[in-house]
C-alpha cells in the first residue's frame, strides 16, 4: 500500500511518538484534505492538536469496535500487531515502515535486524560506506523514522529494523541478521512468534547475510537461496583478536573504540554487508578505528570516586549482559542487572556466572528478586536492591578502588524509566557525570 492508496479511505493513526508524527506529516504532504483520526494517550492530546489542528484526536486506546470504524490503521512500531483490538476489528493495518518501502522500491537497502548488535552494525555499515564517499542514509529503528526521509536520495540505505518492523519491510537487496535470542515476548506473545517475526526479513531479502556462529540461526535460514555468512572462514571473521577476510588479516580488533569480541563480530557483519553490496570493504576497514561507540552500548563514562563507570543501558537481554561482562574479562567488575520483567530465561546467565562470576552482582528492579533467586539457587553470591539508584550506592561500597561499575541490566527499563536512554542518563548522573553529555546517535539521516 502506498500513501496515495489512502485517498478516499477512513484512516486512523495509532501512536503519537516520532513514528506517528512522521506518518501524519507524510500523509498530509500527499493527501492534505484526507480526514485523519489519531489515537494516542490522554496526556498527548494537547500536543497532538498543536501538532496538527485538523486531526480528530482521541486520547484513548481503541477497542475493536472503535477500529472497525476505519478502513486503514497506520500503527506505530510499539503497538503490537497481535493486540486483540487489531485482530478482531478486521481493519487493514499498515505502518510508516511499510508505506516507505512501498514508496521507495528504487532504494538500495541493507536491512539489519537481530536481537542484539543491530544498532551498532547498522551504524558501522553507514560509517564505513561514508568513508568510501558513498552517499548513505542511516535510519529506521536506530532513531529516525523512514518517512522523515521520504524524498531523500542516496546510494545506500542502512536501515535498522526491530522485530516489530521486519514483517513490514521489503523487498530489500540485502537482509542482515546479527543474532537471534528471545526478547519482546510481551509484544509478540511467544518465543516462537518472536523468532518467526524476526525471520520474516528472510522472505523479502534478495541476499541474506547471517551470523555463522549461531547454530540455531544457521539452521533456520538454510533454505535461503542466496545466503552469506559472517563470523566464519573463509568470510569476514575474528581470529586471535584480529578481523580477517578469509586468511587475510585486515584490522586489529583492539583498535575498535567499541570494546568486546561481540563488537568485532558486528564490524565483520558490517564489512561483509558492504562487500555484498558491491563496495570495497578492504578499503573501508581502516575507518573502523574512527567509529564512535553508540550511547548506552558499553559506553565508558570515565573515572569517578576511584571507580570506572560503564553505561550499557541498552542491554535488555541476559545474553547482552554476558557479552558486556565478556568484554571486561580480567577486571574487577560490579554489575547491576534487572529491570522490567518480560519473563526472559536467565538460566544461561546463571550457568555462565557459575564459571566466571564478576566481583559482585547487584540485582534490582521488577525482576531483580527472580534473578537473585536463580543465582542463589546455583550458589552464586548476589545482593538485591530496590532500584538502580540504590544499586549504584551499594556498588560504590562493594567495588574496590580501581574497579569497574557496569550497568548492564539484561532487561528493559519500563519499571523505573521511560526508556533505556533515560536509564543510561540517570545512571551517569548517579555516578557523578553530566547525563546531558550523553548525546544521541551520530550520523542519522543522509551523509
Amino acid at each position: 500500500m502506498r500513501i496515495g492508496d489512502l485517498a478516499g479511505q477512513r484512516v486512523a493513526v495509532w501512536g503519537f511518538g516520532r513514528e506517528g508524527r512522521a506518518a501524519i506529516t507524510a500523509i498530509r504532504s500527499r493527501l492534505p484534505q484526507l480526514p485523519l483520526t489519531l489515537f494516542c494517550s490522554a496526556g498527548e492530546v494537547d500536543a497532538a492538536q498543536a501538532f496538527d489542528a485538523t486531526l480528530q484526536v482521541r486520547g484513548e486506546e481503541p477497542d475493536a469496535a472503535a477500529l472497525a470504524a476505519f478502513d486503514v490503521v497506520v500503527k506505530s512500531p510499539g503497538i503490537s500487531a497481535y493486540k486483540p483490538a487489531l485482530q478482531d476489528s478486521g481493519v487493514r493495518v499498515t505502518s510508516g515502515t511499510a508505506l516507505w518501502f512501498a514508496e521507495r522500491p528504487d532504494a538500495r537497502v541493507v536491512a539489519v535486524t537481530g536481537t542484539k548488535g543491530k544498532s551498532t552494525t547498522t551504524a558501522l555499515l553507514a560509517h564505513l560506506a561514508r568513508s568510501l564517499g558513498v552517499r548513505t542514509v542511516l535510519a529506521g529503528n536506530i532513531g529516525m523514522p523512514l518517512l522523515e526521509l521520504l524524498h531523500t536520495q542516496a546510494d545506500l540505505w542502512a536501515i535498522e529494523l526491530s522485530s516489530f518492523q521486519t514483517g513490514e519491510a521489503g523487498p530489500v537487496e540485502l537482509g542482515l541478521i546479527t543474532s537471534l535470542y528471545e526478547e519482546h515476548l510481551d509484544w509478540h506473545g511467544s518465543r516462537e512468534r518472536y523468532i518467526a517475526d524476526k525471520l520474516k526479513l528472510m522472505d523479502v531479502s534478495r541476499q541474506l547475510l547471517v551470523n555463522g556462529l549461531q547454530a540455531s540461526l544457521l539452521q533456520r535460514t538454510q533454505g535461503h537461496p542466496h545466503r552469506l555468512l559472517f563470523g566464519q572462514a573463509p568470510g569476514w571473521h575474528v581470529e586471535g583478536g584480529v578481523i580477517h577476510r578469509g586468511t587475510q588479516p585486515v584490522f586489529d580488533a583492539g583498535l575498535l573504540r567499541a570494546p568486546g569480541e561481540h563488537n568485532a563480530l558486528n564490524a565483520c557483519a558490517a564489512l561483509a554487508a558492504l562487500e555484498a553490496m558491491g563496495f570495497d570493504a578492504l578499503a573501508a576497514a581502516p575507518s573502523l578505528a574512527s567509529f564512535r561507540p553508540l550511547p548506552h552500548r558499553l559506553q565508558p563514562l570515565g573515572e569517578q570516586g576511584g571507580h570506572y563507570w560503564i553505561n550499557d543501558s541498552i542491554s535488555t537481554t541476559p545474553q547482552a549482559t554476558l557479552a558486556a561482562l565478556g568484554s571486561l574479562a580480567g577486571q574487577q567488575v560490579t554489575v547491576i542487572v534487572g529491570g522490567h520483567d518480560r519473563g526472559l530465561d536467565w538460566s544461561e546467565f546463571v550457568t555462565a556466572m557459575q564459571a566466571h562470576a564478576p566481583h559482585a552482582i547487584l540485582a534490582q528492579g521488577a525482576n531483580g528478586p527472580r534473578i537473585a533467586q536463580a543465582l542463589r539457587a546455583a550458589g552464586i553470591a548476589v545482593e538485591e536492591t530496590t532500584s538502580v539508584a540504590t544499586a549504584v550506592e551499594r556498588a560504590r561500597v562493594l567495588t574496590p578502588a580501581g574497579g569497574t561499575i557496569l550497568l548492564s541490566p539484561g532487561a528493559p527499563s519500563f519499571d523505573q524509566f521511560h526508556d533505556y536512554a533515560e536509564r543510561g542518563r540517570r545512571f551517569a548522573e548517579m555516578a557523578g557525570f553530566d547525563g546531558h553529555e550523553i548525546v544521541g546517535i551520530e550520523g542519522l539521516g543522509v551523509a
